[in-house]
């Protein structure tokens, strides 16, 4: 149970779906973040954007973040869910392009601090090809992940009881986005 009632069935509602529902005044912003940010026109493809999401997530250890935004991005990409494991075990040796791993470094001193993130390894992004406007999104991904991880673990949300859960909900963000049509009852 979370450490708040959020008002829902939280087996229904798990990770940030319950809170979200609690405060729908916060959730349109912030579901309106995600989709800018995860899905919006760029250059960087939206599977490669959630695997940001994913890998922030797991540094932070939110279960739920990193489960669901693995589920997003293996949804995306073309080597699946096999990319998504190898890149949260060791991004150096990910059969990734340079350029994502340039920017996975950068989120990973985000996660850190802010104050991590130094000229070297914008450089090196840059050296691989990232724009200004991808270190930028880079930056606000990873900065926005750890303040969902946050959001989710700071009210001690459930996670689902299923293991389909995160794949049914991909196959939804993928088809609708953030903030799109909700199901009020995940398939079982």
């Amino acid at each position: 149970m979370a450490h708040i009632h959020l008002g829902v069935d939280e087996t229904l509602f798990p990770g940030i779906t319950g809170p979200m529902r609690f405060r729908p005044e916060t959730a349109g912003p912030l579901n309106q973040l995600a989709e800018t940010l995860l899905r919006g026109p760029h250059t960087l493809p939206p599977g490669e954007r959630e695997l940001i999401a994913a890998y922030v997530s797991a540094l932070n250890r939110c279960v739920f973040c990193c489960d669901s935004h693995s589920a997003i991005a293996a949804a995306q990409l073309d080597d699946g869910m096999a990319l998504v494991k190898e890149v949260l075990a060791d991004i150096d040796a990910a059969p990734i392009p340079d350029k994502l791993r340039a920017l996975l470094h950068i989120a990973a001193a985000v996660q850190k601090s802010g104050q991590h993130v130094t000229t070297l390894l914008v450089d090196e992004a840059r050296s691989e090809g990232a724009t200004d406007v991808e270190i930028h999104d880079t930056v606000l991904i990873a900065a926005a992940f750890c303040m969902f991880n946050r959001y989710v673990d700071g009210l001690g949300t459930l996670l689902p009881e299923y293991s389909a859960h995160y794949a049914e909900s991909a196959r939804h963000i993928v088809e609708h986005g953030y903030g799109g049509p909700v199901a009020n009852k995940p398939a079982t």
